[in-house]
């Protein structure tokens, strides 16, 4: 090769010395001159569709870091697919409504409550909210461009607009008419601080490593065969004892009558020695399945009961692994609890108030927060020579993941889709699809659709999506 020759091609000589900042921005102006992304769009206007749906960012924050490795995804697939001869529209999005904003708002304008918003003015309060959802887009768009993300931003959809509104109640009406979206009465969880129940998926995000105190508590019975002697119940949250409704066994497991020489108390035989020590002598046996109905004295009297209550129960998810095989069951506080309740119609009372504070005029705990009750509880019960032994528990309790409050497991009205009457459907799609790493497949997104519950679909807030449900005034049973 003549390396003199003029004809000899030579590629662009290239800098010692790259400054890639500035090489991104010389793309990204390459690209707007040439209208680049309009011209991907154009040449597959004809070609089959791969649908793309963008999980749109709340622009009341500005942009962090967390959205640049999420808009980093959402863009490489529709490019891919494009590539692949793919037409994919890309529409995006602002999430305008939700907890988190009116978190943002309250902050702003120093409320700290629900009761504070509506002492504001809920008007107002949602103007506020409304201009804040804009308040950051342009430095969205700017990160959007900057970044290199391809995205249709000129006609992004705004879920405050009323004809994405709209949208989603043409949703909610074919889930209506399908049987699927209902109102219950059910134990959810439930952030006291912000008023609302949480989803599964909120839930999940708030978990944190705590010790609580756990106690063993004397539960004297009143009737059977072993009438006197008193049941050891252990519970974790010595709060919910106020509203001990009944006791439950397993049916199937073997329960003791022992005695140190001066007491006589009642747990499940293979738990003696953890729960009680090796002092005690075992009496008698029973399978638990004969100890239904035997009545027993309840440790708090503080609330009244409008139907029978204070008896034991069969529960087949009584276990041994741990506390003394006798479960402390409050119906208003647990989802568990409220099933075997309701089997044997008993009373579901609740005396904590939705702000998270016992009832006021409660004894002892009027007026109180409920994680903070425990104390005032745990000192009765010991000056009634009711508690047989407190022990801190260290385990994994829920928070919100928003405010960082602990959350309740709280008996509250709320509107369901049930998709649990289509947990086929989702494992069968689950089955089809093609994840990387393959292990999340049926490990932990598995998992959570093999354990699929209801949706908690309604939040008792203020600025959000109306739900379109209306009801008869003089028939509350027809819904329209």
């Amino acid at each position: 090769m003549n390396a003199n020759s003029d004809a000899t091609p030579r590629y662009r000589a290239v800098p010692a010395q790259i400054n890639m900042a500035s090489m991104d921005h010389d793309v990204i102006d390459l690209w707007d001159a040439n209208a680049t992304f309009d011209a991907t769009l154009a040449a597959t206007a004809d070609a089959p569709r791969w649908n793309f749906y963008e999980g749109p960012p709340t622009a009341n924050g500005t942009p962090g870091t967390h959205h640049i490795e999420a808009r980093v995804f959402k863009d490489i697939f529709p490019r891919y697919k494009t590539m692949q001869g793919f037409r994919v529209d890309r529409k995006a999005g602002w999430d305008c409504h939700g907890l988190a904003v009116e978190l943002a708002v309250e902050a702003e304008l120093g409320i700290e409550s629900k009761a504070g918003i509506e002492a504001y003015g809920i008007e107002a309060f949602n103007d506020h909210c409304r201009e804040s959802v804009g308040r950051n887009v342009g430095q969205f768009a700017e990160l959007t461009r900057r970044m290199g993300y391809w995205v249709n931003m000129d006609d992004a959809y705004w879920t405050l607009k009323p004809e994405y509104i709209d949208s989603e109640w043409w949703a909610l009406k074919r889930i209506f008419d399908a049987g699927l979206l209902v109102e219950d009465f059910r134990v959810t969880p439930y952030c006291p601080h912000d008023g609302t129940a949480l989803s599964d998926h909120e839930v999940a995000q708030g978990y944190e490593d705590v010790v609580d105190a756990s106690v063993y508590v004397r539960m004297p019975l009143t009737s059977g065969p072993w009438c006197g002697a008193a049941m050891v119940v252990w519970t974790t949250t010595p709060w919910t004892l106020v509203s001990n409704t009944a006791v439950a066994v397993h049916p199937d497991v073997t329960y003791a009558l022992v005695t140190d020489g001066n007491e006589r108390l009642i747990v499940a035989q293979a738990l003696i020695g953890q729960a009680l020590g090796d002092s005690w002598q075992v009496i008698e046996t029973v399978k638990g399945a004969e100890m239904e109905r035997w009545t027993y004295q309840r440790p708090f009297d503080f609330v009244a009961f409008d139907a029978p209550a204070n008896y034991v129960v069969l529960g087949d998810f009584v276990t041994t692994d741990d506390g003394t095989g006798l479960v402390h069951e409050a119906p208003a506080f647990g989802a568990i609890d409220m099933t075997c309740c309701r089997a044997y119609g008993l009373p579901i009372v609740n005396p904590v108030r939705k702000d998270g504070t016992f009832d006021a005029a409660l004894p002892l705990v009027g007026g109180v927060f409920f994680k903070t009750a425990n104390d005032a509880l745990i000192e009765d019960l010991k000056a009634r020579g009711l508690l047989y032994a407190m022990v801190p528990h260290q385990h994994s309790y829920p928070f919100c993941w928003r405010c960082h409050s602990p959350l309740m497991y709280y008996a509250v009205p709320s509107w369901y889709i049930r998709t649990t009457q289509r947990s086929a459907d989702l494992l069968s799609s689950n089955e089809a699809t093609n994840w990387y790493p393959d292990t999340i497949k049926w490990g932990r997104y598995g998992d959570w659709l093999r354990n699929n519950i209801d949706w908690a679909l309604s939040r008792t807030r203020y600025w959000g999506t109306p739900l379109p449900i209306w009801r008869n005034d003089e028939d509350p049973t027809k819904l329209v």
